[in-house]
C-alpha cells in the first residue's frame, strides 16, 4: 500500500513539474498524457485494494467474533460437562451409601 503512496506522489510531483516546462513540445505533452494516464490508473488500483482491505478486516472482525463465540460456548459446555460428572460421583456415592445401609439391614 505504502508503494502505491509513494507512486502516487512521485507522479504527481512529476506532473506538476512537467506542467511548469515548455508545453509546446509535442514529447512533453505525451509524457504529460501518459504520466496522467499512470496516475489515474494507479487511483484506480489504489481504490480497489482499498476495498479488498476493508473486506478483509470485516472479514477478520467477524470470524475473530465467530472464534469467540465458540470459545464461549466450549467454556459453557466443559462447566456443564463438569457439573453433570460431579452429579454422577454424588449419585454413586449415594448409592454406595444406600447399599450399606440395605446390607446393614439384611444382616
Amino acid at each position: 500500500m505504502n508503494s502505491i503512496l509513494e507512486k502516487e506522489k512521485k507522479l504527481n510531483l512529476a506532473l506538476t513539474k512537467l506542467k511548469n516546462l515548455n508545453l509546446e513540445n509535442p514529447d512533453i505533452k505525451k509524457n504529460i498524457e501518459i504520466l496522467g494516464e499512470q496516475k489515474n490508473q494507479l487511483e484506480i488500483e489504489k481504490s480497489e485494494i482499498e476495498k479488498k482491505y476493508q473486506t478483509l478486516v470485516n472479514e477478520h472482525e467477524n470470524l475473530s467474533r465467530k472464534l469467540e463465540e465458540l470459545q464461549n460456548r466450549e467454556k459453557i459446555e466443559e462447566k456443564k460437562r463438569l457439573e453433570f460428572s460431579e452429579k454422577i460421583d454424588e449419585l454413586n456415592q449415594e448409592t454406595n451409601t444406600l447399599m450399606d445401609e440395605i446390607d446393614k439391614w439384611q444382616t
